[in-house]
């Protein structure tokens, strides 16, 4: 016995799987930017230190020398800080991301409850969901 119900359930549920696919894939994407320009930092902070003595040939501007180490030093710094800030930033948009995710599949519980209930069409009977969570944190 399918009702419309049912199908609206399965239609949020798909809705879900994909936004969390999204997110999940986002997320992936934003973890190797970050590991690689922290393998970046890491690379420019043994080349930095010794100014000269690999020849110049990695440079992040390419120029070669100690001039361009010196110049490429505070610009390093500069993009650190800019990364750094990228992040931060980040990480608030993924935990906000986080809490819409887990307040949509405290609704879809709901739901799926509330459907499982004999004759529990969804009308405010008056009996209240019983896994407490369907408010949010």
């Amino acid at each position: 016995m399918a009702y419309d119900g049912e199908r609206v359930d399965g239609r949020m549920l798909e809705q879900l799987e994909t936004v969390l696919r999204h997110v999940a894939d986002e997320l992936a994407g934003w973890r190797a930017r970050a590991l690689k320009a922290e393998s970046e930092l890491k690379e420019s902070g043994i080349r930095g230190g010794g100014a000269g003595v690999a020849g110049g040939a990695g440079g992040a501007g390419g120029a070669g020398g100690a001039g361009g180490a010196a110049k490429t030093d505070p610009e390093l710094r500069h993009r650190v800080a800019d990364l750094e800030q990228e992040n931060k930033t980040l990480r608030q948009r993924v935990e906000a991301a986080r809490g819409r995710v887990h307040d949509l599949l405290s609704r879809l519980t709901f739901l799926e409850e509330q459907a499982r209930q004999p004759g529990g069409n969804g009308g405010g009977s008056g009996s209240a969901p019983s896994s407490g969570s369907a408010g949010g944190p």
